[in-house]
């Protein structure tokens, strides 16, 4: 049975996934939310209008499970010192994940240098205009290429990350958030909800709104322009049956790698030849190591590798992740010396 949805009350809305939605109530959305994103909208330099494809394509990247407020500074950093594609490619790759600093996920730094490489000798240096050209860069997916697409081109395209897909399925579906990923089911009836004019500050406003009001833990329903119509706030906002997965940090492997990471790009910083820093400093237990080992750190070094050995006294596990860096490519091995790859 298909589940039409107007501005009347419909008790069953929330039985269908994905409802037809009447077009009055479509547009009434469409014109709030791009109303509601022209004075509301953060001011983020990737969206200012001389931004280069390049630089969205970057920001893109580096917002991905990232607060906005930590992507900016880093973002002004790369973009200074790498603003075209070629210039990435160019660039040593230990600078490359020297730059990336906390951002997490830096295996997202190696892919992006990959993708300069292949726009820098293969595309002129030029980013792909269109959804297909994009996906077939290294680490672009459907989210990151249907977003480039949009902002830096004017492509009207389905963005569906997360913050658009919650805000979607509480107006139209009453759900209080979507599933784990977008199916093709989910990903063609957002499509339908695309102006096919006002595209661009459509996708870029629906997904604001996300971020900033219809946000996924505290939701501001009393400041939201669309709560006369919202279905899961007239359903008296249902809680879902199952609760999100949290990602735990302390104590984790990724915690642990992340320290590594952290000595290495301290190393790197301080320019100490030879470069990087002894294997048997994580290791070797303290009573077994070098004195001059640990001498020839400089300060922030060394406490960067104390803060590995706080986090954890495993030997053999903390092998293993250096033996996993390694094989990622986020970090090279020589002589007995771990270090940013060259």
């Amino acid at each position: 049975m298909t589940h039409r949805v107007g501005l009347e009350s419909n008790a069953h809305r929330s039985a269908a996934p994905f409802p037809e939605v009447a077009e009055p109530l479509v547009r009434r959305v469409q014109t709030t939310i791009t109303s509601w994103f022209s004075s509301a909208a953060r001011d983020l330099p990737w969206r200012e209008a001389d931004t280069s494809a390049w630089a969205v394509l970057v920001s893109e990247i580096m917002s991905q499970q990232t607060p906005v407020a930590r992507v900016e500074p880093r973002w002004r950093e790369w973009m200074e010192a790498w603003p075209t594609p070629a210039d990435l490619a160019a660039a040593p790759t230990a600078d490359v994940l020297h730059r990336w600093g906390r951002l997490g996920y830096p295996r997202r730094a190696l892919r992006l240098q990959e993708a300069a490489r292949v726009i820098a000798e293969d595309l002129d240096n030029v980013v792909p205009t269109t959804v297909e050209e994009l996906e077939r860069l290294p680490g672009i997916g459907s989210y990151t290429a249907a977003a480039v697409a949009s902002f830096a081109h004017g492509r009207r395209t389905t963005v569906l990350d997360t913050n658009v897909r919650r805000v979607l399925v509480r107006l139209f579906a009453g759900r209080e958030r979507p599933t784990a990923s977008p199916g093709r089911k989910e990903t063609d009836w957002a499509a339908r909800f695309v102006p096919e004019d006002d595209h661009v500050r459509w996708n870029a406003g629906v997904m604001e709104f996300g971020a900033l009001i219809c946000t996924a833990r505290s939701p501001d329903c009393a400041a939201c322009p669309l709560r006369d119509i919202c279905t899961w706030y007239r359903l008296g906002r249902p809680a879902s049956a199952t609760k999100p997965k949290i990602q735990k940090w302390t104590g984790t492997d990724r915690q642990l790698r992340g320290a590594i990471m952290d000595v290495l790009k301290t190393a790197h910083a301080a320019d100490a030849r030879p470069a990087g820093v002894r294997v048997d400093l994580f290791t070797t237990s303290v009573t077994e190591l070098d004195p001059e080992f640990v001498e020839e750190l400089d300060e922030p070094t060394a406490a960067a590798v104390a803060r590995v050995r706080e986090l954890s006294a495993d030997r053999e596990r903390i092998a293993r992740l250096i033996s996993d860096l390694v094989a990622d490519g986020l970090a090279g091995k020589v002589d007995g010396r771990l270090a940013l790859p060259s």
